[in-house]
């Protein structure tokens, strides 16, 4: 099935990694769950729905052998892969499909069943390894709900969103109050993901403006999201429920809650009419409860995760896109967090994941 697995090494190995990281890899536990990969869905997976339907979703590429590891499209390659770099489990995301978060409604709908369905049988062939979240539009809270309902009898967890909502139906509204309600009860995170949703479109930036996206509109999006879900007090209204970021990286964030954290004491003191919040804890606190995030290459914020976050971040190796961590995700890990201690480890790189998605591995 395609390349021997040496030649793949060899061929696809995709940075070159000091050889110290490469002895270190040795040392970090055997047990790698990536909390974010992807799958590439299918080129022609829109051909069923009505042309009206298909004119406002993404265009799907072919990625051809060459050019990208076919484990996107194949799950039997994929668990090859998986098992020459070490990995045990991996959560799925779509790749195309992010983009069509900011499609018309019904188009949203019908693309998001048609993709769960075919995300749900990709997962069949190794489903204690291959484990999908299903994407769900929210403009009509009941038909999220049912389809999220759908999706977990079909084995799928948890249930990404848009990140950055249509400005009609802010994330700081009661519109989304069910469906948090519902997640809650589940006992499953809601995930949002970088570029789904009404922002940028990187496929079409070129030069410096690629760059902007990609780090201040991305981070400058997620701040917002979070600060939303914090400060508007969904996670008091609903204390079950829980949210996880992928694939913004990390290393904004303890930053972040310190500075929330500074301007929530300053203002709920002496009585100051501008500080009556809608939370009466510190953010801080809220996140630690309620909030996971995934990261992959930020070597920053690995280093905080000495004083901070040990229990609210996970790895990820983004497999098959190009900045993906395969095949030398171990080697990847002992770079960002092989200073740390070893129980640590197995919370970022296993037991934090498989807590979040009760999974057993």
């Amino acid at each position: 099935m395609g390349l021997k697995m040496a030649t793949i090494a060899k061929d696809l190995s995709i940075r070159t990694i000091e050889k110290k990281f490469h002895e270190a890899a040795a040392e970090i536990p055997p047990l790698l769950i990536s909390s974010d990969s992807h799958v590439d869905e299918p080129a022609d997976l829109w051909k069923s729905l009505p042309q009206t339907f298909s004119d406002d979703l993404p265009i799907i590429p072919d990625w051809p052998a060459d050019k990208r590891p076919q484990g996107g499209k194949d799950p039997k390659v994929r668990i090859e892969h998986m098992d020459l770099d070490g990995v045990a489990a991996e959560i799925l995301y779509p790749t195309a499909l992010l983009r069509a978060f900011r499609a018309p409604q019904k188009a949203q709908e019908a693309a998001f069943r048609l993709y769960n369905d075919w995300v749900a049988e990709y997962c069949s062939t190794s489903p204690e390894r291959l484990f999908a979240v299903p994407c769900l539009c929210t403009y009509d809270i009941d038909y999220a709900i049912a389809e999220m309902h759908r999706c977990h009898d079909l084995g799928l967890l948890g249930g990404l969103v848009w990140q950055v909502p249509d400005p009609a139906l802010p994330f700081t509204s009661d519109h989304y109050d069910k469906l948090w309600a519902a997640a809650g009860e589940l006992g499953y995170p809601i995930n949002l993901h970088i570029l789904s949703g009404h922002s940028y479109n990187v496929d079409q930036l070129k030069g410096p403006d690629i760059v902007r996206a990609s780090v201040n509109t991305k981070t400058a999006d997620t701040v917002t999201t979070l600060f939303d879900f914090i400060w508007s007090g969904v996670f008091d209204r609903f204390p079950k429920f829980k949210m996880e970021l992928v694939e913004s990286e990390i290393g904004w964030m303890p930053f972040t809650l310190q500075q929330w954290d500074y301007y929530y004491q300053r203002f709920s003191k002496n009585d100051d009419p501008r500080g009556k919040f809608p939370i009466n804890r510190l953010p801080s606190e809220i996140f630690y409860e309620h909030v996971y995030a995934t990261f992959m290459d930020d070597y920053c914020g690995s280093h905080m995760l000495k004083i901070w976050g040990h229990d609210n971040c996970m790895w990820s190796s983004d497999y098959p896109h190009g900045n993906m961590t395969w095949p030398e995700s171990r080697a990847f890990i002992a770079k960002q967090i092989g200073n740390l201690d070893y129980e640590t480890q197995e919370k970022l790189t296993s037991k934090n994941v498989k807590n979040l998605y009760k999974l057993k591995i």
